[in-house]
């Protein structure tokens, strides 16, 4: 059934990709190639489909939020093509081929980073849902992505470089720079349909659980995982000395903690009215997945 999922999504998602980001012949031709190069490089798509399950649950329509998934997607791109840079984690290879900046030079690279960035803002304040609704997205949207969220837990992995931190810092890490993206999807998601504010705070649990567990898992990966199925050099993390879970609490324990996270995000599903079946399957495959 999850493959299945991921395939219909998958291909809705990328049809509007290529709608909304055509290839040109313009004199700015090789920023746009590069933008999707990276968008169009593959991925599971996992937050642009949280959020249309997270509309659907709460009664809302796929046509409604699909452009706020795909916006949502060009910045989650965006921040894997400057994460791949020299000058933060120094990566040549993303999801099996050349990281953006490999393949069209950083200059390029960079600039295709902030044109997704940017042209995201412009594709999420042009849907058809009402203003009000726009406006509290596209608010959660920004946060979720700056300062205090993904961003911010950028900045805190640059900074922890060469420290050994204790579990709430890097958590507070985790929570932000992988975690903020996948809770602006399911509180969006909710949001759009209408979702009432109780629902809506019960989705950012469900994401801060899920997005915590998906990068303990991501490090368990980056330790013993296969290369080939991930796409992208196992050991980066000892490799520009990151602390992370693994190092902090052993493979076990931290698939200890990531089962008991994704236990606690089943059980926040099982309090809502609506049909949560493909999100449950897309929790337990979060959990369980190789690459």
């Amino acid at each position: 059934m999850i493959d299945s999922l991921f395939n219909d999504y998958k291909a809705l998602i990328e049809k509007r990709i290529d709608e909304l980001i055509p290839q040109t012949d313009q004199k700015y031709a090789k920023v746009i190639d590069a933008s999707r190069y990276s968008l169009m490089l593959g991925g599971k798509r996992i937050r642009p489909i949280i959020m249309i399950e997270f509309c659907r649950l709460f009664g809302g329509d796929v046509k409604d939020v699909l452009d706020f998934a795909i916006a949502l997607e060009m910045i989650h791109t965006y921040s894997l093509i400057h994460d791949d840079l020299p000058c933060m984690d120094n990566d040549d290879i993303r999801r099996g081929k050349p990281s953006c900046h490999k393949a069209f030079g950083e200059d390029t690279a960079l600039l295709a980073g902030d044109g997704l960035l940017t042209e995201a803002f412009s594709i999420a304040s042009n849907t058809k849902i009402s203003p009000e609704r726009t406006i509290k997205a596209i608010n959660v949207l920004s946060k979720m992505s700056g300062f205090y969220g993904m961003l911010g837990g950028q900045a805190i992995d640059l900074s922890l470089v060469g420290i050994k931190p204790d579990i709430e810092t890097l958590r507070d890490m985790y929570l932000k720079k992988t975690g903020c993206l996948l809770r602006s999807a399911a509180v969006i998601g909710a949001i759009i349909a209408g979702a009432d504010d109780t629902d809506i705070e019960k989705a950012d649990q469900y994401a801060k659980n899920t997005g915590l567990a998906f990068q303990i898992i991501d490090d368990i990966l980056d330790t013993v995982g296969d290369q080939n199925l991930l796409g992208k050099p196992v050991g980066s993390d000892q490799k520009n000395q990151k602390t992370t879970f693994v190092t902090l609490l052993g493979i076990e324990k931290c698939r200890s903690e990531a089962e008991k996270l994704t236990n606690q995000s089943l059980e926040i599903l099982d309090s809502f009215a609506g049909d949560t079946t493909n999100i449950k399957a897309i929790t337990k495959y979060l959990l369980n997945r190789n690459y």
